[in-house]
């Protein structure tokens, strides 16, 4: 069994158990269920933001622990003042040590576009997304099959949610790209063998339509690397390791999107040159 088969095992079994306890009709009675989402593709397509999706987590399969003592009340606003376009809530606790309390708590102190990151494979989850503040889910093409994928995305968009479709290869792509998703995150992590390749991003981007929002994932560790997936047709950059690892991720983004902001003016005055 790899790591997928043993996450999605254990994610069913917690999906299970929180709806005996919370029903979807009681998720639909919570303050967050009545809100309006924000578009997350409007804000990583606005040219006057970085682009960058900071993301809230503890710790990660890959990495291990990486910052378990955060306030997300001041991490996440700290992300917004650095200018960053949106923030990604991890919500799974086992692999990530997330909470859908993280998302609520996000929410609560921001109004721009939220993603909940999870292991989407129920659609109670994506009810639990909308009420608990998100404007955004993921779907990870490596854990569901291509008519779940478009029942989710169904659901979320029913909910007024954006998908945010998360593929690494081509096959992925293949299958379960379609017009019932708003965004494709190309993972340059293969999420079986944990291996990180942005080459693969930098490929696959070349074979999305023109003008479908392009998303990189993993791997993103300078300025320079997110230079060069911009140079690559890329839209939006979702990082979190790089900042958690700080004892301070709001300031940690304001730094990376100052020098991210530097390079992209300097590659631009050399092009007029």
């Amino acid at each position: 069994m790899n790591i997928l088969q043993e996450i999605a095992e254990y994610k069913r079994a917690e999906v299970a158990e929180r709806q005996k306890l919370f029903p979807v009709e009681f998720l639909k009675q919570k303050l967050y269920y009545k809100s309006k989402p924000v578009s997350l593709k409007s804000y990583v397509m606005d040219e006057t933001k970085t682009g960058i999706i900071a993301e809230i987590k503890r710790k990660s399969p890959s990495e291990g622990k990486i910052n378990s003592h955060i306030s997300v009340e001041e991490v996440s606003i700290g992300y917004m003042q650095s200018g960053a376009s949106a923030l990604s809530v991890l919500t799974d606790e086992p692999s990530f040590g997330g909470s859908l309390k993280d998302l609520e708590v996000a929410r609560k102190f921001n109004y721009c576009p939220i993603l909940r990151k999870d292991f989407m494979l129920d659609p109670y989850q994506v009810y639990e997304a909308k009420a608990h503040g998100a404007d955004a889910i993921l779907l990870i093409a490596a854990m569901i099959d291509k008519s779940l994928c478009q029942d989710l995305a169904s659901l979320a968009h029913e909910l007024g949610m954006e998908v945010l479709l998360e593929v690494h290869n081509q096959e992925e792509l293949d299958s379960h790209y379609g017009n019932y998703v708003d965004l494709v995150g190309i993972n340059s992590r293969d999420l079986k063998s944990f291996n990180t390749d942005l080459e693969v991003a930098k490929k696959l981007a070349n074979q999305l339509p023109a003008g479908v929002p392009k998303i990189a994932e993993s791997g993103l560790k300078t300025p320079e690397d997110v230079v060069a997936m911009k140079n690559a047709g890329f839209d939006g950059f979702l990082i979190g390791t790089s900042f958690m690892k700080s004892s301070e991720p709001g300031k940690a983004c304001q730094r990376f999107s100052q020098q991210v902001k530097n390079l992209l003016a300097i590659e631009e005055g050399k092009q007029k040159v």
